[in-house]
């Protein structure tokens, strides 16, 4: 019998936290009573944000220059699920599974569906990896994938991206992403031009196979492993592919994949508005594709995005239907604490972006008042919403304190005691 956080378990450990729940939520709603904002509204608002957990993420991350493991490290897919079921039993907003192939292709996709529905999860986008030469692998991905100069290349990077598909659809999955690693590391090495044809043509194949109701992600990378030209740079090329590609291919935005102090809320105001902003892989960067913690390093960013997202949700944008997945590499942390808190962290900027007064901010705009405008989204940042957080969880089956709550279970020295073969795992940044 394998240990896992219960509903008993978390309702044992909220009971005597409940009654200053109460009271800090009470004092919050009359602040926020006295503008104007209805806070059962907020906790209804934060009990139905989701954002996926990718099955890679509950395993240890690393760096090019090494990978740590830790005791109750999940040994397969099977595992990591139940890692995924503790992160979602504790903060209730990640019951989606983002599954990276071949890292964790599974042996029958009927049963692992069935283990995944049973601990209330389930499988929302496919990710394909055409990054890292596999075992087996009859051609190298040294010099590019779907946009290599060699067609034999090209056809079996098409090829995995179709069988990421075919795994996908008996999951239930209703997304695929697809990141390539293309690029070069010297000029010259490269014709431009040429590269993104190719993977124009490469990316033509795979979604012409889209299935039925699916949509098909495409995610850019300043650089790494290319440091001198990345095929698919920046949002802009994004734009132009996924429009390239047709209505059901979208643009996706990776915090992490930017230059230092790129306005990213901008990049996403503008992708809403050219209709292709399809989703989001949320980190933090202190330097460069770090994958830090959301919410760890830039909140105000975070919630400046989130006003976007939230702006184009109350105005009714046409099409506008982003997802939400967490992306981070955890090398000093325990993955189970990075995940739930970064999900408290998104639900926070969410919940935060929908205190903006927005006919006081549309006034200021109007009146060219930037002052007063800054202070509008900056009343709404320095709110506490924690008080809405964690009621919108325990009257959601979570826990008040998901760190707090993780710790007193046990549950990483049980994993350890059942877990004990430790194996490296694959895992990344994507």
């Amino acid at each position: 019998m394998t240990f896992a956080i219960t509903d008993s378990i978390i309702q044992e450990h909220n009971q005597p936290r409940v009654k200053a729940l109460s009271e800090d939520y009470e004092h919050l709603a009359l602040q926020l009573g006295r503008r104007n904002i209805d806070a059962e509204a907020l906790v209804t608002r934060a009990m139905d944000f989701r954002v996926a957990v990718p099955s890679w993420g509950v395993g240890a991350g690393g760096t090019r220059f090494g990978r740590f493991g830790f005791t109750g490290e999940p040994r397969n897919i099977f595992e990591k699920l139940e890692d995924c079921e503790a992160v979602f039993r504790l903060v209730r907003v990640t019951p989606g599974i983002s599954l990276h192939i071949p890292w964790d292709r599974p042996e029958s996709s009927p049963a692992l569906r069935a283990f995944a529905e049973g601990r209330g999860l389930h499988f929302d986008s496919m990710n394909s990896n055409t990054f890292q030469d596999q075992p087996g692998q009859k051609h190298s991905y040294q010099f590019g994938s779907l946009s290599h100069v060699d067609a034999d290349v090209r056809r079996q990077a098409i090829d995995h991206n179709l069988e990421c598909m075919e795994i996908g659809q008996q999951l239930g999955a209703r997304s695929h992403t697809v990141w390539i690693g293309d690029g070069g590391n010297f000029p010259g090495q490269l014709h431009f031009r040429s590269a993104l044809e190719r993977y124009l043509s490469s990316m033509r194949e795979i979604y012409a196979a889209l299935p039925e109701r699916w949509r098909l992600f495409i995610e850019h990378k300043l650089y790494e492993p290319a440091f001198y030209a990345t095929v698919l740079n920046d949002w802009g090329t994004s734009y132009y592919c996924a429009r390239e590609l047709g209505p059901r291919a979208w643009s996706l935005v990776d915090l992490g994949h930017h230059a230092p102090n790129i306005n990213i809320e901008l990049v996403v105001s503008r992708l809403i508005q050219f209709g292709k902003l399809g989703g989001f892989h949320f980190n933090d960067s202190q330097y460069g594709d770090d994958d830090l913690d959301a919410g760890s390093i830039k909140p105000f960013q975070l919630f400046l995005i989130f006003n976007e997202l939230v702006d184009a949700a109350l105005s009714h944008v046409e099409g506008f239907d982003p997802s939400f997945m967490l992306d981070q590499s955890h090398n000093v942390t325990d993955p189970i604490e990075s995940l739930a808190a970064s999900g408290v962290e998104l639900t926070r900027a969410y919940v935060q972006a929908h205190l903006v007064d927005r006919a006081a901010l549309a006034d200021c705009q109007q009146r060219n008042d930037a002052l007063l405008a800054l202070q509008t989204l900056k009343q709404a940042f320095t709110t506490d919403v924690s008080p809405i957080l964690a009621m919108s969880r325990l009257r959601a089956g979570g826990a008040i304190d998901p760190i707090a709550m993780y710790r007193a279970s046990g549950y990483r020295r049980r994993k350890a005691a059942e877990r004990p073969a430790a194996i490296r795992l694959g895992a990344g940044i994507v």
